[in-house]
């Protein structure tokens, strides 16, 4: 299971993201200020630690900056603020990722169990499979009927995170914020064009699809034919 710690300070919005992430079958811990959240990532080592930069002691940035001085484990920024060059900034200080609030249960859940994967966490699955596809998360191999497919970059990881949701209508706002890291949102159409290039690699339309399937008005799936 993956360990978790919270650091925010705002009472109300600590004891909701604990509990519903505690009912998603994480192991949380939380922290309400930078200096005990240093302490807690000393002590107990936890796999990923999801931080608030407004804290009541020291800046949240300042931090991450002390985090990064001893440690390399997973760190994601959810805060208030939206301005790209804090973003751009808390980014290049080492923040994993970067989330702004209000942001669902569903959203940081995802956030929290992709930054843990990409770190090699142990309880992660490193290759996918969902009928004649395969997705090697670790090497960035995806293949088809036993074949190489040739994917760009973006492509494979929009292809990651439909099989990572095999089954479930994930919607183009998700794959904004997982797959373009665009957390304010952005063009439906970028999302249209990737998915238009990736059937064709995967041979298949939108028109007679096999793995990739439009609910209309929600957003796409990913499913074995047949």
């Amino acid at each position: 299971m993956v360990s978790v710690l919270l650091v925010e300070d705002d009472v109300r919005i600590r004891q909701a993201v604990l509990r519903t992430l505690a009912e998603r079958g994480l192991v949380v811990d939380h922290a309400t200020t930078g200096a005990e959240a240093l302490q807690r990532v000393a002590e107990a080592a936890p796999d990923v630690v999801v931080l608030d930069l407004g804290l009541p002691d020291l800046d949240g940035r300042h931090v991450l900056r002390m985090i990064r001085s001893v440690s390399d484990l997973p760190v994601i920024v959810a805060t208030a603020r939206d301005d790209e060059r804090e973003l751009v900034a808390t980014l290049q200080d080492g923040a994993d990722d970067y989330v702004v609030k209000p942001y669902s249960a569903a959203q940081l859940e995802a956030r929290i169990r992709a930054v843990w994967r990409r770190a090699g966490g142990d309880d992660a699955p490193t290759v996918l499979r969902v009928g004649g596809l395969e997705v090697e998360l670790r090497g960035r191999v995806a293949r088809l009927d036993g074949e190489p497919l040739e994917l760009s970059r973006l492509e494979f990881d929009l292809l990651a995170h439909l099989a990572e949701h095999a089954g479930e209508v994930v919607s183009r706002r998700e794959l904004l914020a997982e797959v373009w890291r665009q957390p304010m949102g952005g063009a439906d159409r970028t999302v249209d064009v990737h998915l238009s290039w990736l059937r064709r690699k995967l041979g298949e339309s939108a028109a007679e699809p096999r793995y990739l399937h439009t609910v209309r008005g929600v957003g796409v799936k990913l499913v074995a034919p047949g």
